[in-house]
């Protein structure tokens, strides 16, 4: 079976969407400021469920919300939108970084009878300080200079915070997506640091799996945010810096596969 891209109309205009497979739903949310390309190479190895990944607005193919300022529980909206323009009634939700933040607010809006499960990656669970100072440095306001400057500082971005060990296709890929949303590519990126996910995390009464790669920036959090989902456990995939959906997909889709239809 090939993969299926498609749009579904929400109040914020036409959500994309990439899906494969038949069965129980599972919704995947990337983190910003990618598209549904970082799920791409794992989706078909997703074998008995039915996947469908979407672009956040603003990113991908997805249109942009109307202004800047929204929070992540109004990306959340728009996005389960989404989910209902597409007939589902129940489904699993999984999320990486932003994406993360997303599924446990899609989940939580959803209801508990409608989610079944919640894989997260890279909870966001900062101090006030720690989120201060990504609000200030993480995501610069960044414009096209003449002398194609902002070229070369998307690949050195990710570089430094993928690690320039990574496979250049992949860096390659990260450097395009900022690039051709430049003029926003920081709104949810912000959105996602204004969000504290502590008070909401004991709303996702589904079973949980906090799942990580061993270095990945966030991996510090999975053990707090374990203490506060009242159904949760960790898996650390040894070894890996993050972008389990692009460095490890064979692996990623094992794990989230057999977690929601467990």
């Amino acid at each position: 079976m090939t993969l299926r891209r498609g749009y579904v109309d929400t109040s914020w205009g036409q959500v994309h969407y990439l899906e494969h497979g038949e069965g129980p739903v599972c919704a995947f949310f990337h983190e910003s400021p990618q598209s549904v390309q970082a799920f791409e190479q794992t989706l078909p190895l997703m074998s008995g469920i039915r996947a469908i990944a979407f672009d956040t607005p603003g990113y991908g193919n997805s249109a942009p919300p109307p202004r800047d300022g929204f929070e992540i529980p109004d990306y959340s909206a728009r996005l389960l939108e989404a989910i209902d323009g597409l007939g589902v009634d129940s489904f699993a939700v999984s999320g990486v970084h932003t994406g993360a933040s997303i599924a446990l607010e899609v989940g939580i809006q959803a209801g508990m009878d409608r989610t079944s499960h919640a894989v997260l990656t890279g909870v966001p669970l900062f101090s006030e300080e720690e989120r201060a100072d990504f609000l200030a440095n993480w995501a610069p306001k960044m414009t096209p200079a003449a002398d194609g400057s902002h070229l070369g500082w998307a690949w050195e971005r990710y570089q430094r915070v993928w690690g320039e060990e990574s496979p250049p296709e992949m860096l390659h890929l990260a450097a395009v997506h900022i690039l051709a949303g430049l003029h926003n590519y920081d709104w949810a990126y912000n959105a996602a640091f204004r969000y504290d996910p502590a008070p909401h995390l004991s709303k996702l009464t589904c079973p949980t799996l906090l799942l990580d790669a061993e270095n990945d920036m966030l991996a510090k959090f999975d053990q707090p945010s374990a203490q506060l989902l009242p159904d949760a456990r960790i898996e650390h995939l040894p070894g890996l810096r993050g972008q389990l959906p692009l460095r490890v997909p064979e692996l990623y889709a094992r794990h989230v596969v057999d977690f929601v239809t467990s």
